[in-house]
């Protein structure tokens, strides 16, 4: 049974009337026993069809039901929830507003026994806000889409990390979502290189008509690539330790290091926040002592305060 006939059968029977079972026959282009049938599976899915006693059988929905429950399974019915929780999620000028009304107007036309499922799950989840926001225009983020599709080349304003604002010329390749922001990996013309975008910071993004050939990404696909810039942006701390700690006793996760004598040892270790750094020095069971970067040794004098004060107070 295809879902299109259904669709169209129950687009027949929303209309104020008793339909004979074999004119449903004729418009769907199908046998009687064929509507039967169907009639049959949109009862199975809680859509209230009624049938009159006679020869031909007539159809019609149960008065007030002009707008029938969705016809959605289970699985689909909890799969659009779960699209409609995490678009609420999105960092998009009023999605999550637009996701809520969209999932009330979902759980509102369910069958009973899927509006509890889809409503306990709504109740029982909430999504997880984490780090720095920045709201992106809705109809921008629509536009740079069409150009991606259309293979049409964009011109914008751009903000760096710094606040240097820039002119950019580019082939847009793909939007990718990444947690609550927004990236476009394109080909900067200008630059005649491949660049990553924060959407949030692109301004005036209008279509220049001019078509283009998309280019083969340098790193396979939009994810990979989003994935290595991100990571190669990420600020990098370079840490030289000297711990009170042989050489060969010195865990691995803390970095490599090499004798200084019998009882020391100097570690080098890598990181992208001086707090990860501090945690594995301050966690490794022994007396250390920070010789670069500087920002770690500040960094752990005032947690040391922190600390200090902490055990004081009491």
């Amino acid at each position: 049974m295809s879902a299109g006939r259904l669709l169209a059968l129950l687009s027949l029977l929303q209309t104020p009337r008793e339909w004979p079972g074999s004119e449903l026959a004729r418009r769907l282009e199908v046998s009687p026993r064929t509507v039967r049938r169907d009639v049959e599976r949109l009862r199975d899915l809680g859509y209230p069809v009624e049938a009159s006693m006679g020869a031909e059988g007539g159809y019609r929905l149960v008065a007030g039901s002009a707008l029938p429950p969705l016809l959605l399974d289970d699985e689909e019915a909890v799969a659009m929830a779960v699209g409609l929780r995490a678009a609420a999620g999105q960092a998009v000028q009023g999605i999550e507003e637009a996701s809520v009304r969209a999932l009330t107007k979902l759980e509102r036309v369910l069958p009973a026994r899927l509006r509890y499922r889809v409503g306990a799950l709504t109740s029982a989840t909430v999504p997880l806000v984490t780090g720095e926001q920045q709201a992106v225009d809705p109809g921008q983020l629509t536009g740079i889409a069409g150009a991606v599709t259309s293979h049409e080349r964009l011109r914008f304003a751009y903000r760096d990390h710094d606040g240097t604002e820039s002119r950019r010329h580019v082939e847009p390749y793909r939007l990718v979502a990444a947690g609550r922001r927004w990236y476009l990996a394109a080909f900067d013309l200008d630059r005649d290189d491949w660049r990553l975008f924060r959407v949030d910071r692109v301004a005036g993004a209008q279509s220049t008509g001019a078509r283009y050939r998309p280019r083969e990404l340098p790193e396979g696909d939009a994810a990979s690539f989003t994935t290595s810039k991100l990571y190669s942006l990420a600020p990098t701390y370079e840490a030289v330790v000297v711990l009170d700690l042989p050489a060969d006793r010195v865990p691995a996760h803390l970095g490599t290091a090499e004798p200084v004598d019998e009882h020391r040892s100097r570690v080098r270790a890598g990181a992208d926040t001086l707090e990860w750094l501090a945690y594995r020095f301050a966690t490794a069971g022994c007396e250390f002592s920070v010789e670069e970067p500087r920002e770690l040794v500040d960094y752990l004098r005032e947690l040391g305060g922190r600390v200090n004060r902490a055990t004081d107070s009491g």
